[in-house]
């Protein structure tokens, strides 16, 4: 039988607080008044850690969404979807699913129940299940968020695989290099130690690095760790401006990102169909970028005065507006912008891979340019040896 936990005040005032067994959040909330005790919050009791909610939990998101739309489009009850998922699943979506069911099983709507699940469920979720709920067609409704969270899961693991790439080549050729300077080099420099004529400059500058790294690697980890640090800390503390010049920077990379879910999470939300003000809201919250999300809270603003989307998005690509506006024109806004998502999301894999092409050819230069000086600064004195010799 499942353990509640409550909190809640007796009839003196003092507050009071423990566990009960029951079979619902209902049969709880009896419970803990029959103890004499007005309850002020009852939830299910969770383990300490036992319901922690991890990154590898959240990306099953689409699929327990389409399962959820895959079980009421057969005719399963609501209550029976949700105990059929909890038992299917695991760690932080087995608590999260039991949670909802006996929230629902309570009394509350599903979308009232999600709502309480903390960030689990993101706000247009919430929204167009409350608005499922509402029109009768919720399995329809999770079936296009399934959709639709499948496609931004796709967006984020290309990213993700754009980023491997370059994080290993830099990480392998980091440790090439602190490999060659604290074991190698420095019983290669002994073969000169002896010697008394004077070692040219870049051998000078080599014994310099190589000392620094044998004798004060511990700085070298101390400094990435303090630069990894520094740099969320600018991020959290100046994160409109980092975004700023994220928008500036070269290539249109992330700026093709950031029309893609802007376009596609408009257009989503408009065809299932949440009103515009609403749409704008949810969708300014899931950008990723504060600047615009200035920029598309401001253009609902202005569309609530009665002008159009189209004149009221500032700083957005003409094209994109031009779209727009035809889309506002025609009736088909959230088609049009649909179209667009996917245009711009084809630019960005085109991006990426451009970008991927030229920075493959730039790291193995640089680690040729390494490698060269490292050959240069060891073979220099080799050759004035040889001629000393002569």
């Amino acid at each position: 039988m499942p353990i509640f936990q409550y909190r809640g005040y007796k009839p003196d005032g003092s507050s009071a607080s423990g566990t009960v067994e029951a079979d619902g959040l209902s049969e709880a909330v009896l419970n803990v008044r029959e103890l004499g005790v007005y309850p002020k919050e009852v939830s299910e009791y969770i383990p300490k850690g036992a319901g922690a909610f991890k990154r590898s939990d959240a990306v099953l998101l689409p699929y327990v969404t389409r399962q959820l739309a895959t079980l009421l489009g057969a005719g399963v009850p609501l209550i029976e979807s949700l105990r059929s998922l909890a038992e299917e699943s695991k760690g932080g979506w087995k608590h999260v699913l039991l949670n909802v069911r006996e929230r629902v099983s309570g009394g509350e709507s599903l979308s009232r129940s999600l709502e309480g699940q903390g960030k689990v469920f993101p706000g247009f979720y919430v929204n167009l299940v409350s608005a499922g709920e509402e029109s009768g067609a919720l399995d329809k409704v999770l079936l296009s968020l399934s959709d639709f969270l499948e496609q931004e899961a796709a967006i984020k693991a290309r990213i993700r695989a754009a980023m491997t790439y370059p994080a290993f080549m830099v990480s392998v050729g980091f440790v090439v290099l602190a490999f060659l300077f604290v074991f190698v080099i420095p019983k290669i420099v002994k073969i000169f130690e002896t010697t008394k004529s004077a070692l040219p400059l870049i051998t000078v500058v080599l014994i310099g690095v190589s000392n620094f790294f044998l004798n004060y690697w511990w700085l070298v980890i101390i400094a990435l760790l303090g630069a990894v640090t520094g740099a969320r800390r600018l991020n959290e503390r100046h994160r409109q401006k980092v975004d700023a010049l994220k928008l500036r920077a070269p290539g249109n990379v992330i700026q093709s990102l950031y029309y893609t879910r802007f376009a596609r999470t408009l257009g989503f939300l408009l065809k299932a169909g949440l009103p515009m003000l609403k749409a704008l809201e949810l969708t300014a919250k899931s950008i990723g970028n504060t600047v615009l999300e200035v920029r598309v809270s401001a253009a609902a603003k202005r569309v609530g005065e009665g002008a159009r989307l189209s004149q009221s998005l500032e700083g957005f690509p003409p094209v994109l507006l031009q779209l727009i506006s035809t889309g506002e024109r025609s009736g088909r806004l959230a088609e049009v912008l649909g179209s667009a998502a996917n245009s711009y999301e084809e630019e960005f894999t085109r991006r990426v891979q451009r970008a991927l092409s030229l920075l493959e050819p730039g790291m193995i230069l640089v680690m040729g340019l390494a490698v060269g000086f490292i050959v240069m600064a060891v073979l220099l004195p080799l050759f004035q040896l040889n001629q000393l010799i002569k």
